[in-house]
């Protein structure tokens, strides 16, 4: 099992900036993508940004030049550095971990979450 602890969010003017970080700690085979998604109130979550285990990023289109997502994989971290904060980013900001189990010529792999974050954008 693999848990992993969110820390960061708040409340911030509009045009604001907040960094989220994320810890995932328990027993881990290899994490592979980390990843932040976001859900406003009475919206489905959506994906924000994304890190895969070599280091390539993606963005939501929403998000691209405002957000900044990186990983530490020596502590087995990942940030994401949100800038230019808008209302329409309002929302609870989930942490997303792969880990990847390797048995022979197999891969098998765990998605954990973490409990979320509160994000609210507003004067």
């Amino acid at each position: 099992q693999v848990q992993l602890a969110e820390s960061g969010g708040g409340l911030v003017q509009p045009g604001g900036s907040l960094r989220l970080s994320c810890v995932a700690s328990g027993s881990i085979y290899s994490i592979g993508a980390m990843s932040w998604y976001r859900q406003a109130p009475g919206k489905q979550r959506e994906l924000v940004a994304i890190v895969t285990g070599s280091g390539t990023t993606n963005y939501a289109d929403s998000v691209k030049g405002r957000f900044t997502i990186a990983r530490d994989n020596g502590h087995y971290t990942v940030h994401l550095r949100m800038d230019s904060l808008r209302p329409e980013d309002t929302g609870v900001y989930y942490c997303r971990a792969d880990d990847v189990e390797v048995i022979g010529w197999d891969n098998r792999l765990y998605t954990y979450w973490g409990q979320g974050t509160q994000v609210t954008v507003s004067s």
